[in-house]
């Protein structure tokens, strides 16, 4: 059975993968045409059907996400030798080596200032834009100014940024990038802002508030265009106009998706290695959680790895539960 198993799990031929295919194919089908089969009999038990329709999707999740999450952690609790194998158990050590050393501290430092800054300058800037366009002459065009960095990738985005941080002079020329030359035009000298601590990483918090400040904005955007007109027309009766009537009544009135903003850009910001690994020139004093739980995966130290993991994951929860207990809030003022 070594080669049915090799055929299913490790097809080599182009012949192999697609017979696979097919046959991953048939049998979803059937299987769809069994669940439909026992929705039409009359005396099928209702959990028999609720079990078709969500086991699929249980064993999906199980595999794809609670197994991994299982495995990672125990790895996070072993030692790995140079070829990736599990030599022992290796308690809270993983966790602590993040813990300890000028770099590592550095490296926590800057995933907890991507955490907060990111999310609070994105949504910030997103919601007064939002604000400003909303309902002027060019509001498409001035929207789709801010939201085409979203369409861009974060590596593209690492790289074109980079060169206006830093480009390297050809020649002996002193012009190295576009922000030294501005610099240099108020008597600055030129230099590599990417590689100067803390410099270089709120240079590159920059840019990932740049790219998520268009999403913050799009979907700000929508939430301020729901607010009733009547709420609005009952504010500036009463007297309410600018400031006044942006905090008490718009910020009120989009409340929950300023969470639900805030979540998400959170969550990007602490998953943002691309920007890191393309702007970061490799220095420790860029790192962040991803990109450490990145450079322990390429060397194979998988118990590094699944503690950098669990802390990124550990950092989220905050993230949820602030986010969920907003929500209820939002839910009890209805």
């Amino acid at each position: 059975m070594d080669w049915l198993h090799d055929m299913i799990f490790q097809p080599q031929s182009t012949v192999q993968k697609i017979v696979v295919m097919i046959f991953a194919m048939a049998l979803f089908v059937a299987l769809v045409a069994l669940i439909m089969w026992l929705i039409g009999r009359p005396r099928v038990p209702t959990w028999l059907v609720f079990l078709g329709f969500a086991g699929p999707v249980l064993i999906a999740v199980s595999l794809g996400l609670i197994y991994p999450f299982i495995r990672t952690v125990l790895d996070s609790f072993h030692q790995f030798n140079s070829v990736g194998q599990a030599v022992g158990w290796n308690g809270l050590d993983n966790y602590t080596s993040y813990f300890s050393g000028q770099g590592n501290r550095r490296m926590l430092i800057n995933t907890v200032l991507w955490l907060f800054l990111v999310p609070i300058l994105a949504t910030g800037l997103g919601l007064v834009y939002a604000t400003l366009v909303d309902r002027v002459r060019g509001e498409k065009f001035a929207k789709a100014l801010v939201f085409l960095p979203m369409a861009i990738s974060m590596v593209a985005a690492g790289i074109a940024w980079r060169y206006i941080y830093y480009q390297p002079a050809p020649k002996g020329d002193s012009q190295i990038g576009l922000l030294n030359f501005l610099w240099s035009l108020v008597g600055g000298e030129p230099t590599n802002w990417l590689i100067k601590y803390p410099q270089g990483t709120f240079a590159m918090i920059i840019v990932m508030v740049w790219i998520q400040t268009g999403f913050a904005m799009t979907v700000l955007s929508a939430a301020i265009k729901a607010v009733p007109d009547d709420i609005v027309e009952a504010a500036r009766i009463d007297g309410a106009s600018g400031w006044k009537l942006f905090t008490k009544i718009t910020v009120p009135s989009i409340r929950t998706t300023l969470v639900v903003v805030v979540t998400t850009v959170a969550i990007a910001a602490l998953k943002s290695f691309d920007v890191v690994f393309t702007m970061g020139s490799n220095l420790p004093s860029n790192d962040i959680l991803a990109s450490a739980f990145y450079n322990a995966q390429s060397t194979l130290n998988y118990g590094k790895a699944g503690a950098a993991a669990v802390l990124i994951f550990i950092l989220v929860i905050p993230v949820i539960a602030y986010n969920v207990l907003q929500m209820r809030k939002a839910d009890s003022y209805r």
